[in-house]
């Protein structure tokens, strides 16, 4: 949510960000609904001092011994009253539809963001690594994953349709040991591990963008308020929900692994081949919480801490500044990292790291006490995946798989597979 006097004050930046943005969110019903609710509430506050102004005069007319004048005033009190409370009503009903169309705003992307309509405006800040270069045609990974019997769609389309997968054996050994991996690293280097619930309330979607925005793209659980998580960000970042920190315990870093679903809406004849997009798939998040004056460090943290994971893995990348039309609705600022995909011959995003400034804070109401006290301030939040790990599975079998079909397991996964050093065929 957006800061309401920036656009109140200031309509003109919000309404070049929404251009920016390629918004079609309506800045005039917004501001025409403020107008409203503000008028109401102006002359709310009329009517009621009025009433207060009445009730003490019809007091006091009682104790000077004027009766009937007090009286004949406190008649038209009830008059008043009803007035009142007709424009409380009113002033709720107002309330309540300008706040609906806050939810329906982006943020206000940063100025570093490059401009434009989509990913073609995107812009490459580095690299990191070499393609791998093969003496024979490399596979996709639905064909490897097939031939070595680890990869099942046509079985997981029995139990779950479209867009699931199985995976059989070192495959699935293959996913586990990506989770654990990836949630020993960060922890190892001072992120804190939580494990959060994998169903959420729809204040916690709320609080970080995905409703209403994005209610198509949810599962929601039928006869409850419950939906399943599309992201940890959700359930973390709502941990600190309605509370108030001290600045001396910001920054917040935490990881977590949660599955996560997605409906894909929208999304119908877009990588249909393989795990890229899938209904169901596994991520470790990385969240931080942090002041308005080290978010952008701490941006910066996060994103070179999901680098790490590739890095590690050995896993050619490249990091991308989104620009303003493909940038996520409540981020600011976006890095995206993409891994090489050798199979597929292109680079494909792996993780998204987003400073969301005060935009979720505003909605979910986390906010930090300065060292000095004064008044709470909203804090900013970040998040990003650390990694998406169904594409690290799939840019580990890509990039490292063999002439003879076999693929070699990265020496820091090893360990985790009980020093397995080759995925070979099975089943």
């Amino acid at each position: 949510m957006l800061n309401r006097e920036l656009w109140r004050q200031h309509p003109e930046t919000l309404e070049k960000a929404l251009r920016d943005r390629g918004s079609e969110a309506n800045l005039p019903a917004l501001l025409a609904a403020d107008r409203r609710f503000r008028a109401l509430q102006a002359e709310l506050d009329a009517k009621k001092a009025e009433l207060n102004r009445k009730s003490k005069e019809v007091g006091a007319l009682f104790a000077s011994g004027k009766k009937e004048e007090a009286l004949a005033l406190r008649e038209t009190l009830g008059a008043a009253s009803r007035e009142v409370d007709a424009l409380e009503q009113e002033l709720a009903a107002a309330r309540k539809a300008l706040e609906e169309l806050e939810l329906t705003f982006p943020n206000i992307p940063h100025p570093s963001v490059p401009v434009g309509p989509d990913a073609s405006a995107n812009r490459v800040e580095r690299t990191w690594g070499e393609p791998p270069r093969f003496s024979f045609a490399p596979k996709p990974h639905w064909d490897l994953g097939c031939e070595l019997g680890i990869l099942d769609f046509e079985r997981a389309g029995k139990v779950a349709g479209a867009r699931f997968a199985v995976l059989w054996g070192q495959g699935a050994a293959l996913e586990r040991a990506l989770v654990t991996f990836m949630l020993d690293l960060h922890r190892q280097r001072g992120w804190r591990e939580v494990y959060v619930p994998f169903l959420v309330k729809r204040d916690a979607l709320v609080g970080t963008g995905q409703l209403p925005k994005f209610a198509a793209d949810l599962f929601h659980v039928e006869g409850t308020e419950l939906f399943l998580v599309p992201t940890a960000e959700v359930p973390v970042t709502n941990l600190h929900r309605g509370e108030i920190l001290p600045e001396e315990s910001l920054p917040l870093r935490y990881c977590a692994y949660t599955p996560c679903f997605r409906a894909e809406a929208g999304s119908y004849g877009r990588d249909v081949r393989g795990l890229i997009r899938q209904h169901q798939f596994d991520k470790v998040e990385l969240v931080h919480l942090a002041t308005p004056e080290t978010s952008y460090q701490e941006l910066e943290v996060l994103t070179g801490e999901a680098e790490l994971v590739l890095q590690t893995l050995g896993l050619p990348y490249r990091v991308v500044t989104l620009s303003t039309g493909d940038m996520g609705f409540a981020a600011a600022k976006t890095y995206d990292l993409e891994v090489w995909l050798a199979g597929q011959g292109c680079y494909r995003e792996i993780s998204s790291c987003s400073n969301c400034e005060d935009f979720q804070a505003r909605r979910a109401e986390l906010k930090f006490r300065p060292k000095g006290g004064g008044k709470a301030q909203y804090l900013h939040t970040l998040n990003g995946s650390g990694l998406a790990v169904g594409r690290t599975l799939i840019a580990i079998l890509e990039n490292y798989q063999q002439e003879d079909g076999s693929v070699l397991v990265p020496e820091a996964l090893r360990p985790y597979l009980g020093g397995l050093a080759r995925l070979t065929p099975e089943g």
